[in-house]
Order: structure tokens, then C-alpha cells, then sequence
């Protein structure tokens, strides 16, 4: 039987905003001890003071292994244990990949793909003393390949395909590993795409239901359920499950109309390409995309944007 929530410590990444915020603020609500790991000091210290008394914040770097595992102890020292970890930290850009800056393209995978590695590596050795349960935040881009976000999508693929086979690594441990699916959400994150002309008329051009922006509350609150139960598979949006079966179809269809839109698009692309050399989104973690990402020599600062979700 699993623990109740209100009997765990729950680590979460990228909880300075955005889902993994709500997310804190929730698992609190229903008892649980939460540890808001994070770049933004001010503002997890903000979140983690709503969360009551038994909320903590931790400043560390999810690229960071060394700086990482030294939070992970310094909390596991704390509560005496850590029962939940939420890999939720991640950044995105947008744009043709030939117009985008190769360094912003790299840090994308090296914060989502390589940040989770990191985030596993290093709070493994206290779940495997609780038996407890890591929760990887993937995305509807894992399922459905998305022209204009080719960084993204590669490192949520890359994070669930990570999460399914680490599963199998740990089990014998006691250690449960799931992976979360979220469409659209209504974040920083979204929004912020919306703001690029290009990004938000290809947006509007997916079949229903994946060209609506969903609430967020409902969201965190499916993941939180998933997280109850220690789900195998956890959809932020019902309909989600219903792409599994399906999504060896979806990279055809997407290339089909994908072909036709990008052959429109394209003279926009051209004109407003120096406007996509910088993050569009984090998810969970608008710190991530200032300090973790950085700001590379010759381009905008990044954007303060957030919210793991497409």
C-alpha cells in the first residue's frame, strides 16, 4: 500500500512558478512535507512560506549534479527521509532549428534531458532507502512531434524514454518511477509562446483537442493523484491516454501538414528569426532560463516564462 501524502516528504524542481508552484502549494495543503528545489531564491522562499511551516526552499542548479546531491542530503538530513521527487524543472525555444542559436538548442536538452539525469542521479540513494517514487515530468511533445519546438520535443522524448527504462533499473529496489503527460497548460509558459505570431498560428491549427489551452489547477491536481497512487503513466489532460495507442501514427500526420504550414509560414519565419534566439518558456522554473541556460554571448536575456506544458 502506498503512504498516504500527508505521511511524505515530496521534493520538487523548477518550484519557484508555474505547475511546480501550484504543485507545492497543494501537496502542502493535503499534509505533505515539501522541499522547493530551485534558481530563484526569493521566489521559492515565497512559495515555500504559503506552503506552512514543514515547506523548505533550496537553491541548486538541476545541470548541477555535484551542487544536487548536496541539496538532496542536506534535505534527506532535514526530514529524515524523502518519500516523492518531482523532476518538473525545463526550458524551451521555438523556431527553425537553421535559424536557431545551436548554443540555446543545446542547453534545452542539457537543462530538460540531462537536468533530470542529474535530479535522478542524485536523489536515487534516498528513495531507494524509503522505496519511494520518482515522478518525471514529460509532455504532450513526447508523444507528438511538433515542427517550430524540434529542441523540446527531443528532450521530452528523451526524458520519458530515460524515465521508462530507469524504471525497470530500480524496481527491484522498491523504487517506482512514472512519467507525466501535459498538453497546453495554462502557464507562463504558453502564454509566452502565444506572444510569437508564428508559434501561436501553428498552435491554432492542431486538431482538437490538442490546440486548446488548458487550466492549471486541474492539471496539478491529476498529477497530484498520480503521484498518490505512484502511477506508472500520469495525464495532466484525460484525453492524453487516448494518444498512447496512436502515436506511432501522429509523426506522419504532423509531417504532412507540417509541410504545407511551414511552406506558408516561412517568409515570417525569415523576417522575425532574430527574435528566436532566446528561451520562449521554462518549465516550472523561469530561474532555469536566466541562470541555468544562461544568457548566451550575443543574445536577448532569457525569458521569464514558465510552465512545463507545450
Amino acid at each position: 500500500m502506498n503512504p498516504p501524502l500527508s505521511s511524505q516528504v515530496v521534493v520538487v524542481t523548477g518550484a519557484a512558478r508555474g505547475i511546480g508552484a501550484l504543485m507545492a502549494r497543494r501537496l502542502s495543503a493535503q499534509g505533505a512535507k515539501v522541499a522547493l528545489v530551485g534558481l530563484e531564491p526569493a521566489e521559492l522562499k515565497a512559495v515555500a512560506a504559503e506552503c506552512g511551516p514543514h515547506a523548505s526552499a533550496w537553491e541548486a542548479d538541476v545541470t548541477d549534479l555535484e551542487a544536487l546531491s548536496a541539496v538532496a542530503r542536506q534535505i534527506q538530513d532535514r526530514y529524515g527521509r524523502i518519500d516523492t521527487v518531482v523532476a518538473n524543472a525545463g526550458i524551451a525555444i521555438g523556431g527553425p532549428l537553421l535559424d536557431s542559436d545551436h548554443r540555446a538548442f543545446t542547453r534545452v536538452i542539457e537543462v530538460n534531458l540531462l537536468g533530470s539525469v542529474a535530479t535522478a542521479r542524485a536523489f536515487l540513494p534516498a528513495l531507494t532507502e524509503s522505496r519511494g517514487y520518482l515522478l518525471q515530468i514529460a509532455s504532450l511533445a513526447a508523444l507528438t512531434p511538433a515542427p517550430l519546438m524540434s529542441a523540446y520535443c527531443a528532450s521530452k522524448a528523451g526524458v520519458e524514454a530515460f524515465a521508462h527504462a530507469l524504471r525497470a533499473e530500480v524496481a527491484h529496489r522498491g523504487v517506482r518511477v512514472g512519467v507525466g503527460y501535459l498538453s497546453w497548460t495554462d502557464t507562463d509558459m504558453v502564454r509566452g509562446a502565444d506572444q510569437d505570431t508564428v508559434l501561436k498560428q501553428m498552435r491554432a491549427r492542431l486538431p482538437w483537442p490538442a490546440n486548446k489551452t488548458y487550466p492549471l489547477g486541474p492539471a496539478v491536481d491529476r498529477l497530484i493523484a498520480g503521484i498518490a497512487r505512484r502511477s506508472v503513466h500520469v495525464y495532466a489532460q484525460a484525453w492524453l491516454r487516448g494518444m498512447q495507442p496512436v502515436r506511432w501514427l501522429v509523426p506522419s500526420v504532423v509531417a504532412l501538414g507540417g509541410r504545407r504550414d511551414m511552406a506558408r509560414l516561412e517568409p515570417e519565419l525569415r523576417a522575425t528569426a532574430d527574435q528566436r534566439l532566446r528561451p520562449v518558456g521554462a518549465g516550472g522554473e523561469a530561474d532555469t532560463a536566466a541562470r541555468s541556460t544562461g544568457t548566451l554571448p550575443g543574445e536577448p536575456a532569457a525569458g521569464r516564462v514558465d510552465g512545463t506544458a507545450d
